[in-house]
């Protein structure tokens, strides 16, 4: 199944900060797309997880804690947007199939 522009477009945005994640859920209303709540939730996950995480992560004055921690969500944010730009619903390492299942209102 081929997937349109428009859905790429709104799945590209969802992971642009948590502010396109926003974005995307709104372009998304009407008509909505499979593909495009697919990577909302994706996105949403991973900047929610970002967030809670990172408020953790205050409490360590590590620098390969904090250091391991960026690079483990760049991977998750790469990952994501390009499945995006590929057309593709591969859920991100670890943590998408959790995303899918409490963000399944997100459509």
């Amino acid at each position: 199944m081929e997937t349109s522009r428009q859905a790429k477009t709104t799945a590209v945005v969802a992971y642009i900060t948590i502010i396109g994640t926003i974005i995307a859920y709104f372009m998304n209303l009407d008509p909505k797309d499979r593909f495009a709540s697919f990577h909302i939730r994706q996105a949403f996950g991973i900047n929610i997880t970002f967030y809670l995480i990172g408020a953790l992560m205050g409490l360590f004055d590590q620098g390969f804690i904090i250091g391991a921690f960026y690079v483990f969500f760049i991977v998750l944010w790469g990952y994501g947007i390009i499945m995006a730009i590929k057309g593709e619903e591969r859920e991100v390492p670890l943590l998408g199939p959790l995303f899918q299942k409490w963000f399944s209102t997100i459509s």
